[in-house]
């Protein structure tokens, strides 16, 4: 035969070599006129990827004039972005796909072809469409499919801990003690109790101990006791069974089932109503829940992290809160101190709220250090979070916004606000504002340095603040 008629013959069939008994072959040789007709274009390959067959649709896509003047030429000569080399080499159909070629977007379907012996012996594709503007529907529906996956995981994401040991800011002794616990927490299971005033980041450091520890890849759920009616709380903490009241048409799980393999908050576990108290004690010893109308049990692993600003020991002293939770919630504590008694952390507190604001498109802003010398005679009942509220209020004042003043901070202070005293009870005696600031940074920057021995990324890491902002306040307190 000549080679002329062996061309013409691989024109007119797309698999020469094919056994055309086989199953897989009959299929192909049934199904190939209506795609064919159906499609926009039609190629074929052999076992190494080299064109065996192509229509006259798909030369006029490709401006080939002469078919037989790509036959036998390796697929990607022809068409370069064409993935018919990875359906020989896989097996795997690419069922759908956009291939751009020459400012063109064409919506193309391969598979692979199979003989007897479910070898691979080549590959077919077809343009469906020379255009993707059919496809619009399709890609919308798409696109809306993708929206609503985005706020599922946007939603998920807001089970998972959000801070880290790094947002605990500051370097007080008192702080760093409370990180240094923190850590100790985080590379063990055992309960935490955390202890401080509204404000003082309790939340933020139990969300840190997760986030470091072998549970971060699991949820994280936060309930504020206080803020559950007392008579949904049950409800709430251990689900309800289908039927279980008027309205319960379907089964709900609790906090306890969605924080299974992770870690339960308890904030203001100080407000649990007494009845409430003995279910908990139950399930932190059993490790499973009941949920309300039903009477069969669910095993849960849930690590519970609770938190409060009352006094428990009082509490607990008067009947108040059980003993016996009290002790099982309390193996690792860790105290929050208040803002007052850590004044030293103040300029870095700032200087971290700020960038956090600047963070969430606010303009960038700095403050001063008669600011902070003024922000150092509050009180500061509320804490950190009145710290931030001061300063979001001073930012959205401002009409100048790259810098924050003492002035800007004046009003927005309690008229009369008592002089801050020593632990004693002596009266802080009246100092320059400048040095007051200085002495605060400098106790603050040292007490950095000797926690991070010496490693000054690791003390900007710890105070909160860029290390070229540490080394600048090195330079200048020096």
């Amino acid at each position: 035969m000549s080679e002329q008629a062996e061309r013409r013959m691989s024109i007119e069939r797309p698999f020469p070599g094919g056994d055309d008994n086989g199953l897989t072959m009959e299929v192909v040789s049934a199904l190939f006129p209506i795609f064919e007709q159906a499609s926009a274009g039609a190629i074929a390959v052999d076992d190494q990827a080299r064109i065996t067959w192509i229509n006259g649709s798909y030369c006029e896509l490709l401006g080939v004039k002469d078919p037989a003047t790509v036959i036998g030429k390796h697929v990607t000569e022809v068409i370069p972005p064409s993935r018919m080399p990875e359906v020989v080499r896989n097996g795997q159909p690419i069922l759908l796909d956009i291939m751009e070629y020459r400012n063109q977007q064409l919506v193309v379907m391969r598979l692979p072809v199979f003989d007897t012996e479910e070898r691979v012996i080549g590959a077919v594709a077809f343009v469906l469409y020379d255009d993707v503007q059919p496809l619009t529907p399709l890609v919308s529906k798409f696109r809306r499919l993708q929206q609503d996956l985005a706020a599922a995981r946007r939603a998920l994401a807001r089970r998972h801990a959000r801070y880290e040991l790094s947002d605990f800011v500051g370097a007080s002794p008192q702080a760093l003690e409370a990180k240094r616990r923190a850590r100790l927490a985080a590379a063990r299971n055992t309960p935490v109790l955390l202890l401080g005033e509204t404000g003082t980041g309790k939340e933020v450091l139990a969300q840190a101990i997760h986030a470091a520890s072998d549970r971060s890849e699991q949820p994280f759920i936060a309930v504020n006791v206080a803020a559950v009616p007392e008579s949904l709380l049950e409800a709430e903490f251990f689900g309800v069974a289908q039927g279980a009241y008027t309205g319960a048409n379907l089964a709900r799980d609790g906090k306890f089932q969605l924080a299974d393999g992770g870690t339960l908050f308890l904030d203001e576990v100080g407000d649990m109503p007494l009845p409430l108290q003995a279910k908990l004690l139950r399930v932190l010893q059993e490790g499973e829940v009941e949920p309300l109308g039903s009477n069969r049990v669910r095993q849960v692993d849930v690590r519970v992290m609770a938190a409060t600003s009352r006094d428990l020991d009082h509490m607990v002293a008067s009947g108040e809160f059980r003993s016996d939770l009290y002790y099982r919630l309390n193996v690792l504590q860790i105290r929050l101190p208040p803002l007052r008694e850590r004044l030293v952390d103040l300029g870095v507190l700032c200087e971290a709220i700020l960038e956090d604001i600047s963070r969430r498109g606010e303009r960038r802003t700095e403050i001063t250090e008669a600011a902070i010398s003024l922000l150092a005679g509050h009180h500061w009942p509320g804490n950190v979070r009145e710290l931030r509220n001061l300063l979001e209020q001073a930012l959205t004042l401002s009409e100048q916004g790259e810098l924050l003043d003492a002035d800007h901070l004046r009003a927005l202070l309690p008229s009369e606000t008592a002089p801050r005293r020593l632990l004693g009870g002596a009266t802080l005696p009246v100092r320059p504002l400048q040095d007051v600031v200085q002495d605060a940074e400098r106790e603050a920057i040292r007490a950095a340095l000797t926690h991070a021995n010496g490693n000054k990324a690791r003390a900007a890491r710890l105070l909160g603040i860029a290390r070229s902002v540490l080394y600048e306040k090195l330079e200048k307190l020096s």
